[in-house]
C-alpha cells in the first residue's frame, strides 16, 4: 500500500506479469451496488408481486419512447458508428490499448472467440429463424411474400446483428481499455469520463454512471436469458418430453445460474475463455450440419446475393425511420428494440472485451470487433435464415406460421426437416445452453467488477459477489417471464437502453479528448527532442570514458531485487529530495512520492508538482519484476527473473527502463519530462485560445473584440 500522495492514475499499482486476474481483493461500492441491487430487486419483486400492472406500466413507457426517441435513437446508433470507424482509419488507430510494448494478452483465436461469445448469446438461434420468417410474413414495406420481401428478409437480420450494434460494443471496449491500460485508472464506465469531470469520476457522478451501466447491462442481459429459456424449454420438450411452462423455466433459470456460477468465479482463464472457444467450435459444427445436409448450393447463392444487398442498401437501411409510412409495431418490435438492446449489452460487452484486449492497437481492436464476430454471425443468419425461407416458398406455410409466432419453436422445427433430427436437436440445444452460460458468467464478472473498487484492471470482484450478480439476473428474467414472458423483456429494454444512450456521446467525447492530448503530446516530444539530446552529450576525458562504458554495463545487467533496493535508495531517493527541493526553492509546490508495490513489495518513488488548479505533472519511478530473458550472458541461478524500474507519468507507463542510472542521469530524464509537460501545456493553451479568440498574426485583419 503506498504511504504518500497514492491517488489517482499515476498512483495505481503496477500491472501485474501474468495475464489472469486475482479475485476477491476489491473494496465493495456502496452507492452503486446498494442502488442497482435495491433498484432490480424492487423491480422483480413489484414484476412478481403485480404482473398485471408492471405490464401496463412498462407498455405505456415504451409508448412515449417509440413515439418521442424513435429517431434518436436511428441517429445515435449511426453517430456510435461514424465515430468508430473514424478513430480505426485515423492517426489514433496506432495508439495501443496498453504500454507501447505490451504484447496481447490472449491468441488470436481465443480472443476472437471471447469476441464473439460474449457479444452473442442463445437469441442468435432465435433469431436466426424467426427474424427472416417474420420479416418476409410481414414486411416493413413492400408486398409479403414476393420476391423484395424475401432479399429484403436476411438483410434486415443480418442489418440488426450488423456492424452497427458491434461499433457500440467496439467504442466502450477501446474507450474503457484505453483508460485502464494507459492512464492506469479502474477498469468501470466512470473512468472513460476522466477527460471531462477529471478526479471527480471517484464521486457521486462516477457512481451514477456505474449505477446506470448495471441497470441497463442487467435488463440486457435478461432479455437472452430470457429468450434462452424459453427455446431451451422447447429444446428439452422436443428431446425429452419435458413440458413447456413456468415450471421447467424456473427449473432451467436455477441450473443455468449454478452453471455460471461455477464458470464466472474459475475465472476469465479458467472458465469463459474455455466455453467461450467451445462454443464457438460446436456452434460452427451445427452451421455445417445444416449447409451439408440442406441445400449447399443453394444457400451459398442466397449467402453471396445477402452479402451485396447488405453492402448496398446497408446507407438508407441506417436512417430509415419510415417515416412517411410508419409501420410502429415493426419498429418497436426489431431496430428500436435491438438498437436499444445493444446499448444495454454496451457497458458489459465493452467491458469485458475491454478486459481480454490489453495489447492491442486501436485499430486492431475495432476492425477485429467489427468484423470477426460479423463474419461468424452473417454465415450463421444466412445458412438458417435462408434455409427458413426455401421452406416457406416451397410451400411449407404451416412452419412459416409457427416460426413467426412462436418464435422459438422455429429453429427446432426448420432442423425436423433434416435428416438425423434428434442428433441436430441435441447439439442446438447444447449450444444454446453454453451460449446461454457464457452471457450469464461473463455479465455476472462484469457487474461485479463494476460494483466493487478494484486494485488493478485486471483484478476481479469477489465471488460472491459476482454469485450476488449471476442470482439477481436470474431473478429478474424470472419476474419478466411472469410479466409478459419475452416481449415484457424487449420492452423492459427499450426503457433501460435509453439513459445509457445519453452516457455513451460522453464517452466518446472523452476518448476523443483523451486521443488528441496524446497526439499533442507525441508533437511535444518531437519539439523538445533536441534539448533532451543536447542534455545527454557525453563529457570529453575520463569522464566521458565512464560514460559509455557504465552505459554498456547497463545495458547487460538484469538486477534482482536486491539491487533494485540499493538504486532506490542510492539513486532515486537523493535525486527526487534535490529536485523537490529545488522546486520549491523556486517557489512551485512540488511533494516527494514514496510507497511499496502491493505485488511485488518493492519500493516505488517520484515525485508531484502541481502546475494549474487542474493540472498536474507526476514522475514515478515503479519496479516491475519480469522473466530474465535468454539470451543474458551473466548467470541467472539465482533467480529467472529481473527487476526493471518504468517511469510513470500522470498519463500511464511510459515503458522504458532507468535502472542503473546515475543520480544526475535520473535527474536529466525527470526534467526532460517535466520540460515536455510544460511544453503541453503551452500549446494546449495556444489551441484553446485559437478557438475562440479572432487571429492575432501581424499579417492579419484587424480583430475587433467587444469592449
Amino acid at each position: 500500500m503506498s504511504t504518500t500522495g497514492d491517488k489517482g492514475a499515476a498512483a495505481a499499482p503496477r500491472e501485474p506479469v501474468t495475464k489472469t486476474g486475482t479475485a476477491g481483493t476489491g473494496r465493495l461500492k456502496p452507492v452503486v451496488f446498494l442502488g442497482s441491487a435495491t433498484v432490480i430487486l424492487a423491480i422483480s419483486v413489484w414484476a412478481i408481486v403485480t404482473p398485471s400492472g408492471a405490464e401496463a406500466a412498462i407498455g405505456v413507457a415504451v409508448d412515449r419512447i417509440s413515439s418521442w426517441f424513435g429517431w434518436y435513437y436511428f441517429l445515435a446508433a449511426t453517430l456510435y458508428l461514424a465515430f468508430v470507424l473514424f478513430i480505426g482509419v485515423s492517426k489514433y488507430g496506432t495508439i495501443r490499448l496498453g504500454p507501447t510494448h505490451y504484447k496481447p494478452d490472449y491468441g488470436l483465436f481465443a480472443w476472437a472467440a471471447m469476441l464473439f461469445a460474449a457479444g452473442i448469446g442463445i437469441d442468435l438461434m432465435f433469431f436466426s429463424v424467426a427474424g427472416p420468417v417474420s420479416h418476409y410474413l410481414a414486411p416493413p414495406e413492400g408486398a409479403p411474400e414476393s420476391v423484395e420481401a424475401a432479399r429484403q428478409a436476411v438483410v434486415w437480420t443480418l442489418f440488426h446483428y450488423g456492424i452497427t450494434g458491434w461499433a457500440m460494443y467496439a467504442l466502450m471496449g477501446m474507450t474503457l481499455a484505453y483508460f485502464a491500460f494507459r492512464y492506469r485508472l479502474p477498469l468501470a464506465i466512470r473512468s472513460a469520463l476522466y477527460p471531462l469531470i477529471g478526479r471527480r469520476i471517484h464521486g457521486r457522478i462516477g457512481d451514477a454512471v456505474d449505477l446506470a451501466a448495471i441497470l441497463g447491462t442487467v435488463f440486457g442481459i435478461s432479455v437472452s436469458l430470457g429468450i434462452g429459456v424459453v427455446q431451451l424449454n422447447y429444446g428439452l420438450k422436443v428431446l425429452f418430453g419435458i413440458p413447456q411452462g413456468l415450471a421447467a423455466q424456473i427449473g432451467l433459470i436455477v441450473v443455468a445460474v449454478l452453471m455460471a456460477t461455477a464458470s464466472v468465479v474459475s475465472g476469465v482463464d479458467r472458465g469463459i475463455r474455455r466455453l467461450s472457444q467451445l462454443n464457438v467450435l460446436l456452434a460452427a459444427l451445427l452451421l455445417l450440419y445444416v449447409l451439408i445436409v440442406g441445400e449447399p448450393f443453394r444457400l451459398l447463392n442466397a449467402l453471396v446475393q445477402n452479402v451485396g444487398d447488405y453492402i448496398s442498401r446497408f446507407p438508407s437501411m441506417t436512417l430509415n425511420t419510415f417515416a412517411y409510412d410508419q409501420p410502429a409495431e415493426w419498429l418497436d418490435a426489431w431496430t428500436l428494440f435491438f438498437w436499444a438492446w445493444w446499448i444495454a449489452w454496451a457497458p458489459f460487452v465493452g467491458l469485458f472485451l475491454a478486459r481480454i484486449s490489453r495489447g492491442r492497437t486501436l485499430r486492431e481492436f475495432i476492425a477485429a470487433t467489427l468484423i470477426v464476430p460479423f463474419l461468424f454471425t452473417g454465415l450463421f443468419l444466412s445458412v438458417f435464415g435462408n434455409s427458413a425461407l426455401f421452406l416457406v416458398r416451397d410451400g411449407n406455410t404451416a412452419f412459416g406460421r409457427t416460426a413467426m409466432n412462436a418464435p422459438e419453436q422455429g429453429f427446432y422445427g426448420l432442423l425436423e426437416q433434416y435428416p438425423g433430427a434428434l442428433f441436430s436437436a441435441g447439439l442446438a440445444t447444447f449450444v444454446g445452453l453454453l451460449l446461454y452460460v457464457t452471457s450469464a458468467d461473463s455479465g455476472a464478472l462484469v457487474m461485479g467488477n463494476l460494483s466493487a473498487d478494484l486494485p488493478t484492471p485486471v483484478t476481479d470482484a469477489s465471488p460472491w459477489l459476482r454469485t450476488f450478480w449471476a442470482v439477481a439476473t436470474g431473478l429478474l428474467t424470472l419476474a419478466m417471464l411472469i410479466v409478459g414472458g419475452v416481449r415484457a423483456l424487449t420492452d423492459a429494454t427499450i426503457i433501460m437502453g435509453l439513459p445509457f444512450s445519453f452516457v455513451m456521446f460522453l464517452i466518446m467525447a472523452g476518448l476523443y479528448l483523451a486521443l488528441r492530448t496524446e497526439r499533442m503530446r507525441t508533437q511535444v516530444l518531437t519539439a523538445t527532442l533536441p534539448a533532451s539530446l543536447s542534455g545527454r552529450t557525453p563529457q570529453q576525458g575520463p569522464a566521458g570514458a565512464r560514460n559509455w562504458r557504465h552505459r554498456l554495463a547497463r545495458a547487460m545487467a538484469f538486477p534482482g531485487r536486491r539491487a533494485a533496493g540499493e538504486f532506490v535508495e542510492s539513486v532515486c531517493r537523493p535525486a527526487f529530495r534535490e529536485v523537490v527541493q529545488e522546486l520549491r526553492a523556486q517557489g512551485v509546490e512540488a511533494e516527494l512520492l514514496e510507497g511499496v508495490d502491493e505485488d511485488s513489495g518493492l519500493a516505488h518513488i517520484g515525485f508531484r508538482v502541481p502546475v494549474d488548479p487542474s493540472d498536474e505533472f507526476v514522475y514515478q519511478v515503479w519496479p516491475v519484476e519480469v522473466p530474465t530473458p535468454g539470451f543474458a550472458i551473466r548467470s541467472v541461478s539465482a533467480h529467472d527473473t529481473y527487476v526493471r524500474f518504468e517511469v510513470r507519468l500522470a498519463e500511464g507507463n511510459q515503458g522504458y527502463d532507468v535502472m542503473g542510472y546515475t543520480r544526475e542521469q535520473l535527474i536529466a530524464d525527470s526534467l526532460d519530462q517535466y520540460e515536455r509537460h510544460l511544453e503541453f501545456l503551452r500549446l494546449r493553451h495556444e489551441a484553446a485560445a485559437r478557438s475562440v479568440l479572432p487571429d492575432h498574426r501581424p499579417d492579419a485583419p484587424e480583430a475587433h473584440l467587444p469592449e
